[in-house]
């Protein structure tokens, strides 16, 4: 994943990986058959992640607690980086990558309806045009980190991040209830953050 995101999928070989994971080519190709499998294998994660996410942070609400958001935080910034680099790519595995998401959002958006019954779209649209929001953040976090003053995405830039996605997304969309435990588990990641340095 890491090289996949530094390099893109064109200029990753699967000697590269090897070496990057202190392998021999031939065991990398054992086990995904080629690039494309072992780049199949890794959207195959990012999916498994965010579903565990999803699962965990909203239907568990862990999105309340700092060790939660702190797990999260140090571990989605690679992922975060490879989708970002395979929706540039362009490639087909990037689409459907992008239409997993739009149907994990779908499926979301069913469990936890809008309260105030105020939608004008579809629920398909809805969750392919929040999805493209979403994932803009990340394509362009180059951007935004210049435009915040960072170098990298740290766990503390990826809560300032957060909190600023919870700003400007609607409630009734995410959910009020929702958004008021990610919230508190924001204040309470930033407290502890505070605490240790």
């Amino acid at each position: 994943m890491q090289l996949f995101a530094d390099q893109g999928s064109g200029a990753t070989s699967i000697r590269a990986v090897a070496e990057q994971a202190g392998v021999a080519p031939g065991l990398v190709s054992h086990h995904f058959g080629s690039k494309q499998g072992l780049r199949d294998a890794c959207d195959e994660y990012v999916l498994e992640y965010l579903r565990e996410i999803i699962k965990q942070g909203v239907e568990e609400q862990a999105v309340a607690d700092p060790a939660y958001l702190d797990q999260i935080y140090r571990s989605a910034a690679d992922v975060m980086r490879y989708v970002a680099r395979a929706l540039v790519d362009g490639s087909e595995g990037a689409a459907a990558l992008f239409d997993s998401f739009v149907a994990l959002t779908e499926e979301y958006l069913a469990a936890h309806p809008s309260h105030s019954g105020a939608s004008q779209s579809d629920p398909r649209t809805r969750a392919a045009v929040s999805v493209a929001m979403r994932l803009g953040v990340w394509v362009l976090y180059p951007h935004l980190l210049r435009s915040v003053g960072a170098e990298t995405l740290t766990p503390q830039l990826m809560a300032r991040l957060s909190a600023a996605v919870l700003d400007v997304m609607s409630e009734d969309f995410a959910g009020a209830d929702i958004v008021a435990l990610t919230r508190t588990g924001l204040a309470r990641y930033q407290q502890t953050s505070d605490e240790k340095e």
